[in-house]
């Protein structure tokens, strides 16, 4: 063997191990090979997968007008007949849908689990279209307008909103380049300014670590806070908040609701909530129920109306703090 003839002299020991050495990496090399083969393969029934669904075509109508940029945010948005079935489904999410948002106007949207109050939003914010009926800007369908100029009059915060593992001035301004100032003064709006004077890098902290190892970790309620803050960073005239305190204390949504006016200003904003407390600040509060707007008005119009949804719905929640 080569082992004993290396014993013998025949071959040099430094020889030996050389060829071993190169035998052993060429096997080894090998191996991964194949199971990187493997992998590609396996991965490649996924890629088609995705690949398929990006060339999907977009059969959305997408229209030419610009939206006038108005200095006076006066824009009018009412719902006309509208109802609405989500693909693959026969059943209405919303049905016979009419509702006008006024200029500056604060309109608490309230209502059951599946009552049809986000499908408005998405409604609202074209991620669908109407099944029926239209949406009308300023007296136009907005189906007419330039998509990306129609999405620039709305900041949204859904429920499912997501951060991301970088810097904390990159996640509000939601883009590379980060107006330092007007960033911090959002995060401050929204009641994270404490903690982020704790931060030693300020708004070049990185969020979470997947990226970097000095990384901070954020709460719930403080990613709520730092969505909020990416809503009002974009300054549209239009702002929609989608449950923006479920995850924060009874103090720190106190405080949210005390500088709600300070914080949308002139903006026209449509607040959704499960907690009817936190509606009394709006002017307008509309009751969905089943897909339909079943009652509109203040609090104490619509708490005067007995028997109605929004009596039911707040005698349900007032028990527990009595």
């Amino acid at each position: 063997s080569i082992g004993l003839r290396a014993l013998a002299g025949m071959y040099a020991i430094g020889s030996v191990v050389q060829y071993v050495g190169a035998i052993t990496s060429l096997v080894d090399n090998l191996t991964a090979f194949v199971y990187t083969c493997a992998g590609l393969k396996t991965n490649c029934q996924y890629l088609a997968q995705f690949y398929e669904f990006l060339d999907l075509p977009d059969i959305k109508y997408k229209g030419s007008l610009t939206t006038e940029k108005r200095i006076d945010n006066h824009y009018e948005i009412e719902f006309h007949n509208v109802s609405f079935k989500y693909p693959g489904t026969d059943t209405y999410a919303l049905k016979n849908f009419d509702l006008k948002l006024r200029v500056g106007q604060r309109l608490a949207v309230v209502g059951m689990n599946g009552s049809g109050k986000t499908t408005m939003i998405k409604l609202l914010c074209r991620l669908y279209d109407p099944t029926e009926g239209e949406i009308t800007l300023n007296g136009i369908n907005i189906k007419k307008y330039d998509y990306a100029e129609y999405m620039d009059l709305f900041a949204v915060v859904f429920q499912d909103f997501k951060l991301f593992a970088l810097p904390l001035g990159q996640n509000v301004a939601a883009a590379a380049q980060v107006d330092q100032e007007r960033a911090a003064l959002c995060l401050e709006k929204a009641g994270f300014g404490k903690r982020l004077q704790g931060f030693s890098q300020g708004l070049d902290t990185c969020l979470y670590k997947e990226f970097d190892k000095e990384g901070v970790e954020v709460s719930g309620g403080e990613a709520q806070k730092i969505a909020l803050a990416r809503a009002l960073y974009k300054d549209a005239p239009i702002i929609v908040l989608d449950e923006p305190t479920a995850a924060l204390d009874p103090i720190a949504e106190s405080e949210v609701y005390a500088k709600f006016n300070e914080i949308v200003k002139a903006k026209t904003a449509v607040y959704i909530s499960h907690r009817l407390s936190s509606c009394r600040f709006c002017d307008d509060i509309a009751v969905f129920h089943e897909g339909r707007l079943v009652q509109r008005g203040n609090h104490e119009q619509l708490l005067g109306e007995k028997g109605s949804k929004y009596e039911e719905l707040w005698n349900a929640q007032a028990q527990y703090y009595q």
